[in-house]
């Protein structure tokens, strides 16, 4: 009985593996592979959608389940109320530990309604570990760099933004209630959705005295009357209920504090800078990157995904800071970053206090400020994606358009009439919370493909350190020369500008083994034999840097020994080695 039932174990796996192979034979009659796009992948997911915070964690997991060699999954702390923070941390373990190689922090969605930074960051570590099978630039990419992916560092007011009544600006921010009219009330307006749909819109109504018309020829939109004219409708604002009769309707929402204020670099307090809280990292989403990211030296570069406008944003967050930014690190930023304006048509490459506005306590300044690692924020979306031109500044008009030609009315609430409790009678209607500054959903792919890249692209020139042109020269008297070049193959050095001028981070080590080291130095000028001599630990050279495309010279005098190894180790530029 027991044979016949192993015969028949045997048996089943048979069949299912004739099974797998016919369904994989199926798939390839079915589908033939585009290029650049995984064909059979591993985790079946769709990126024309988004994904709640438990959908983002499904995938994240179903990705570590599928690619255990490259992908491990992690709580790296706790939200305000209680979610898992969740990283992958995605590298060829087979290559070596994730901490020994230079790192690339990837994070969204630090603003809860700027949500397409998590769908993202979250395709970026799905295209990596797919892909990684059949293409040898992320195959070396992932021997070389690791890359830590918190898709959602905002995970309570993310799913806020999808499961609570919202418009497409709010919340900004998290879950902690607050008075923002100062009515001694916190939150008593919270987004009314009158209608019960999810979307805060807009209402209007009826009057002998209006101002507006609806537009005859497409009555979504209303129309301003001439100034000697009568309207038939006024405008009453946004969807919702004025409860503490002050005149605005959901003036008291779910608080207004911004994680983006809350680092620790030129944070100030709320008087200057509305949204910070009571002092840098209050936040417990904040203090558990931070936390990660001090634990995690090899971290050399970081991308950061807010919404909207088409932007790829570097510091200085204010102008206080503008002498922060070194000539040569800006170089290496501009560098990057117009080759991301190539990859991504209508991104503009720009500095946030110079473009935009003044930032304190935000991210982007923190991770170079603190820390010196090289950091971008891209504002994600922006009109050109929808026709592939400028908009021309039109604004509600190509909205109207794009709902018309593109989305077939899916994105607008049509007029309806309400029974008000205290206006009577209105009108609610406009467009949809997850339109304007979120993407469509047949956008939405095209877009995180052409974002990650660039994060790739980024992730690429963080350092990629060789030991080269190491010579022997023989000085007499059983002493000979041994002088290495550790050369920097990427744009980036092993320490920024930022990172020298405070001393960040450690020296990169430059060590010997299997001779006898008498001395070492430093090479300033091979050619007319320039030295720095190491005194202490001259088999191990402290270097200060190792710049970009560049090369440094170490020399010993050693003794003894005709096989011997050189190791170069950096935090950031990972580590290196050479045997004879």
């Amino acid at each position: 009985m027991k044979l016949l039932t192993k015969k028949n174990s045997i048996l089943a796996l048979a069949i299912s593996a004739m099974s797998f192979g016919s369904l994989e034979t199926q798939a390839q009659d079915k589908f033939f592979k585009a290029v650049g796009t995984p064909h059979l992948p591993k985790v079946e997911t769709s990126w024309n959608r988004y994904h709640t915070y438990e959908g983002i964690v499904d995938v994240m997991q179903k990705i570590a389940k599928a690619h255990p060699d490259l992908a491990k999954i992690e709580s790296i702390g706790k939200s305000y109320e209680g979610r898992d923070i969740m990283t992958l941390t995605i590298t060829d373990f087979s290559t070596g530990k994730d901490t020994d190689k230079p790192g690339m922090w990837i994070d969204g969605n630090i603003h809860s309604n700027e949500v397409q930074g998590g769908e993202f960051a979250l395709y970026t570590a799905w295209y990596l570990t797919e892909m990684q099978a059949d293409t040898k630039f992320i195959q070396e990419l992932l021997k070389d760099k690791a890359f830590y992916i918190t898709p959602t560092i905002n995970p309570d007011a993310r799913n806020d933004f999808f499961l609570e009544p919202n418009t497409a600006n709010s919340p900004r921010s998290g879950m902690i209630k607050l008075d923002n009219d100062g009515d001694g009330l916190a939150a008593e307006d919270e987004m009314d959705d009158l209608d019960g749909d999810g979307h805060i819109t807009m209402m209007i109504r009826k009057s002998p005295t209006g101002r507006f018309i609806k537009n005859p020829l497409d009555p979504r939109r209303l129309m301003p009357v001439g100034p000697d004219q009568v309207g038939e409708y006024e405008m009453l604002g946004q969807e919702g209920t004025d409860l503490d009769g002050d005149g605005r309707v959901n003036d008291d929402d779910v608080g207004y504090y911004d994680p983006n204020r809350d680092w620790g670099w030129n944070w100030q307090p709320d008087y200057i800078q509305r949204g910070a809280m009571r002092y840098p990292f209050t936040l417990p989403e904040n203090r558990s990157i931070m936390e990660f990211v001090m634990k995690h030296p090899n971290i050399a570069g970081a991308q950061s995904y807010h919404n909207s406008g088409g932007m790829i944003l570097r510091g200085p967050g204010a102008e206080e800071d503008v002498n922060t930014y070194n000539r040569n690190d800006i170089r290496i930023y501009d560098a990057i970053a117009s080759k991301g304006e190539e990859m991504m048509p209508g991104y503009r490459y720009l500095t946030v206090y110079k473009d935009l506005y003044s930032v304190f306590g935000g991210e982007l300044d923190w991770f170079y400020g603190n820390r010196g690692i090289f950091t971008y924020s891209n504002e994600l979306m922006t009109p050109y994606l929808y026709f592939n031109k400028e908009s021309g500044g039109r604004g509600q008009d190509d909205m109207y358009k794009v709902d018309q030609l593109l989305t077939f009315g899916d994105a607008f609430v049509e007029w309806h009439t309400y029974d008000h409790p205290q206006y009577g009678e209105v009108e609610i209607g406009g467009f949809k919370k997850t339109f304007g500054r979120a993407h469509p959903g047949f956008l939405l792919e095209q877009d995180a493909h052409r974002n990650a890249s660039f994060t790739i692209y980024h992730a690429y020139h963080t350092p990629k350190l060789s030991v080269l042109d190491v010579k022997e020269e023989d000085l007499g008297g059983g002493l000979k020369a041994i002088t290495a070049t550790i050369f920097n193959e990427r744009l980036m050095p092993t320490h920024s500008s930022q990172d020298l001028k405070y001393k960040i981070e450690r020296p990169d080590y430059v060590s010997i083994t299997g001779v006898n080291v008498v001395a070492g130095f430093i090479v300033e000028d091979e050619d007319f034999k320039k030295y720095s001599e190491q005194v202490h630990s001259p088999e191990k050279i402290a270097v200060s840097n190792i710049p970009g495309m560049e090369g440094v010279k170490v020399r010993w005098i050693v003794s003894g020994g005709n096989n011997y190894s050189i190791t170069v180790d950096s935090a950031k530029g990972g580590k290196a080695n050479w045997k004879k």
